[in-house]
């Protein structure tokens, strides 16, 4: 079990930050690679060609090896996860009458690219909501997405757990489903890769895509995408320089080439080689996978799980999905005003995001007790320690 790592960040001692789901502190083993990046970046004379292809390369290597992926050259670097989910959009063929599948309320960057995709093609945007509230909710959700899957699904596409309220989504089942149909199934591991076990190989999807801000610990504006087989020939949305083969041969440059480096190299934002991003990502991968994603979790679990008992978190176990330690979502009742609340939990330096009527709670290693005290204590007063939706 790990111990708190509040230490290894530069958090004020006042703030009761459960809010990773929103955005993650930066380490300070983090901060201190940006920091050196930047002053390395005042003699611009030491940073050599082969530096625009090592960063990245360490980036993909980390990566693949934290969600057990066969190959790191199919990781691109991407600057957010609207823009990995944009290029599956764009390879990804959608017939008339076709469907493509997804939950209810999901992130808006896994909505618009495939609503745009199917109104061009006249096909359906089949959104599955949950079919029941309490503590079968998970499980019946779970089987209304299996039963939306048909022969006419060409994609399907979510996340590994639902951004508002954490919802498990069982991804073994719903990908097994997928391939049955021929579709393409799409992930957005944003609020779960960095924080709960994913093994590639047992999922098999065909692009996995993730911001770094938040579960990967790592800066804004960058992250990463695994590309499939299925998207092997893909058209990028740019076409970057460093995409293409021959590159790392600067002199040669200017005997321009169309062919694409091998694996997803072509789907790399343009200046993937950012050279204050890369290392603060590279530092954030390394802390993740030392610490281990299986003992974040626990760590999580264990934090969270007095509250959750409290509440109908703790009656989700055993209905066929085990809820997650490191996002919940609490209901506010119609009574209670959520903007109100978010403004009184802020009032007492608890931190945590609004969604709806949903309190989300999202927990990681520089939590202690008193952090999920601090948040019990004004739910309680506010009238809000209800049902885990």
């Amino acid at each position: 079990m790990l111990r708190c790592r509040k230490s290894e960040f530069a958090l004020p001692p006042d703030h009761h930050y459960l809010n990773c789901a929103y955005m993650s502190p930066l380490s300070r083993r983090v901060q201190a690679a940006g920091e050196a990046a930047i002053r390395s970046g005042a003699v611009p004379a030491e940073i050599r060609p082969a530096d625009f292809f090592s960063g990245c390369d360490r980036v993909r290597e980390l990566f693949a090896q934290l969600v057990n992926a066969p190959d790191p050259a199919r990781v691109a670097i991407i600057p957010a996860a609207s823009y990995g989910l944009s290029a599956a959009a764009r390879n990804t063929p959608l017939a008339r009458g076709q469907n493509v599948v997804t939950v209810h309320h999901q992130f808006p960057s896994n909505v618009h690219a495939w609503r745009r995709l199917c109104d061009a093609a006249n096909a359906r945007f089949k959104v599955v909501r949950p079919p029941v509230a309490g503590a079968a909710r998970a499980r019946a959700w779970n089987e209304a997405i299996l039963d939306a899957i048909d022969g006419d699904t060409a994609v399907v596409t979510l996340g590994h757990v639902h951004w508002t309220d954490g919802t498990r989504f069982d991804l073994e089942r719903i990908a097994e489903r997928a391939r049955e149909v021929g579709a393409a199934l799409i992930l957005d591991g944003t609020q779960a890769v960095g924080v709960m076990p994913f093994d590639f190989e047992r999922i098999r999807p065909d692009a996995l895509i993730c911001s770094a801000y938040k579960w990967l610990m790592g800066p804004y504006s960058i992250g990463v995408a695994y590309f499939g087989a299925r998207y092997e020939h893909g058209v990028p949305l740019e076409e970057t320089w460093l995409g293409k083969e021959g590159s790392e041969d600067f002199a040669g440059l200017v005997e321009q080439t169309d062919r694409y480096r091998r694996g997803a190299a072509r789907f790399d934002v343009g200046e993937a080689a950012n050279f204050i991003l890369i290392p603060m990502f590279i530092a954030a991968l390394e802390q993740v996978l030392e610490w281990d994603v299986s003992n974040v979790q626990a760590y999580c679990r264990a934090l969270s799980r007095d509250l959750m008992r409290d509440t109908s978190a703790g009656e989700a176990e055993g209905q066929g999905v085990e809820p997650v330690g490191h996002l919940f979502g609490l209901h506010v009742p119609e009574e209670v005003d959520p903007a109100a609340l978010h403004a009184r939990l802020r009032a007492q330096q608890v931190f945590v995001s609004v969604r709806g009527r949903t309190v989300r709670v999202s927990p990681h290693v520089y939590n202690d007790r008193a952090d999920l005290d601090a948040l019990r204590r004004v739910l309680t007063e506010s009238g809000v320690l209800t049902a885990v939706v």
